[in-house]
């Protein structure tokens, strides 16, 4: 249920910042979103089907997604701090493009957010700084409960 809700919470703090502050997500931002999505997946059907199986298997794989976001989320602060490039989608996708005119249309039409731009930071640590922190607690907490689940059953 923890691994649940935050995922849920994580989700919803993303699509806040983007859909009522205006901090549209680069490429890297959307990646760290995807295993929240398999987290609360996978916690619904632990949560269905707990009484048959344990939620050990099921707070492992929490434990994998949450690591994954946590991967993501590392190198895109080091995309950030000029520690390295950022994948090549980091500048903006135009490969979708067919003509001269749509390719016009799709660059005045979609915000460009560059993967090294720092839209948001407090205390000097971005979002994808805050993100790096939370999935990687999350990530321990759902290994060690899932190891315990795991022992006792």
């Amino acid at each position: 249920m923890v691994a649940l809700l935050a995922a849920l919470g994580a989700l919803g703090s993303a699509f806040t910042a983007q859909y009522v502050f205006d901090l549209w997500p680069c490429v890297l931002c959307l990646y760290q979103r995807w295993p929240y999505g398999a987290v609360i997946l996978i916690a619904l059907i632990g949560l269905m089907i707990r009484k048959k199986t344990g939620p050990g298997l099921f707070l492992l794989l929490c434990a994998v997604a949450f690591a994954t976001t946590a991967a993501v989320a590392g190198f895109h602060v080091g995309v950030e701090q000029g520690w390295w490039e950022g994948t090549a989608e980091c500048v903006g996708d135009t490969s979708m493009a067919l003509s001269v005119q749509e390719l016009k249309a799709q660059i005045m039409s979609a915000p460009v957010v560059r993967c090294d731009d720092i839209a948001w930071s407090l205390f000097g640590i971005s979002m994808a700084g805050y993100n790096l922190i939370a999935a990687s607690i999350l990530a321990v907490f759902s290994l060690i409960a899932g190891v315990k689940s795991l022992r006792t059953s």
